[in-house]
C-alpha cells in the first residue's frame, strides 16, 4: 500500500499526514508536489489541509488548476483512490470529484477545536467498519467548513449512502446544538458515488497519536486502508 502526500502552496497539514501514514502506520508514503503530474504508482493520493493558494477566490479554487491535479481526477475517475482533509475536501469539491460546496462558517469566525462526529455511511470505506453508534473525537480548524448542496443532491447523497460523517455530541447523538458552523444536516464529509473518493472537514491525522491523548483518527485510516486493501 503506497500513499502520495500532496503539497500545494500554503498547506500546512501535509507533514503531519505523511508522519500519520509513515511513521505511526509505517506505509509506503510519498510527498507530492503540486506541480508535478506523475503520482508515482500510488494506491491512495492525499489532499492534505492548509490555506492552498492564500485561500484566494473560494477555498480550493485556485488549487484546482494545479497540473498535478488533473492526474488526480484522471486516477480517481480510473478508480483510484484519493482522500481530501479540510482545504483537501474544498480542492475536491472545487474540482467536481466530490458534489457541494464549502462555504464560510455560518458564525464568519476561524473555528479550531475538538469536535465529535458520527459515522454514517455503512458501505463508505472510511466509516464502515466503525461503530456507527459513537462520537469520534477529532479537531477541526477551518472558517470555510459550512457544507452545502442543492436538495437533489443531498438526496442523492442520503440515496447512495454518500454521507460519512456528521457532527454529533459525545454520545453520537446529532443534534443542531453541536453543528459548529452551519454545515447541512451537520455533514462533516462526504465521498462520490463509486465511494473511492472521500473529504472530511475535521482531521483524522491531529487525532492519531498516543502522545496527543486521542488515536480516535486511526480508525479511520484503519478502515479506509482495510477497504482498499479489499479491492
Amino acid at each position: 500500500m503506497k500513499f502520495g502526500v500532496i503539497t500545494f502552496p500554503g498547506s500546512n497539514c501535509d507533514q503531519d499526514m505523511i508522519y500519520v501514514l509513515e511513521t505511526i502506520m509505517g506505509y509506503e508514503t510519498v510527498n507530492l508536489w503540486h506541480k508535478d503530474t506523475d503520482l508515482q504508482g500510488v494506491d491512495c493520493a492525499v489532499l492534505p489541509g492548509g490555506f492552498s493558494y492564500g485561500d484566494y477566490l473560494r477555498s480550493g479554487a485556485i488549487a484546482k488548476m494545479s497540473p498535478i491535479m488533473k492526474s488526480v481526477i484522471e486516477f480517481a475517475n480510473n478508480g483510484g483512490y484519493v482522500f481530501g482533509v479540510c482545504n483537501g475536501f474544498q480542492i475536491l469539491t472545487e474540482s467536481g470529484l466530490l458534489p457541494g460546496a464549502l462555504r464560510h462558517n455560518s458564525s464568519h469566525k476561524f473555528i479550531c477545536k475538538n469536535v465529535f462526529i458520527k459515522p454514517a455511511s455503512k458501505t463508505a470505506g472510511i466509516s464502515a467498519d466503525l461503530d456507527h453508534s459513537k462520537g469520534y473525537k477529532i479537531p477541526i480548524a477551518h472558517g470555510e467548513g459550512n457544507y452545502y448542496c442543492s436538495a437533489e443532491t443531498l438526496e442523492a447523497l442520503k440515496a447512495n449512502d454518500q454521507i460519512i460523517f456528521q457532527y454529533c455530541t459525545e454520545n453520537g447523538e446529532v443534534t443542531d446544538t453541536v453543528n459548529p458552523n452551519g454545515t447541512l444536516e451537520n455533514i462533516a464529509g462526504v465521498c462520490n458515488a463509486d465511494k473511492n473518493v472521500f473529504g472530511m472537514m475535521p482531521h483524522p491525522e491531529r487525532a492519531a497519536d498516543e502522545e496527543l491523548n486521542n488515536q480516535d483518527g486511526l480508525a479511520l485510516f484503519r478502515s479506509m486502508i482495510a477497504h482498499m486493501e479489499l479491492v
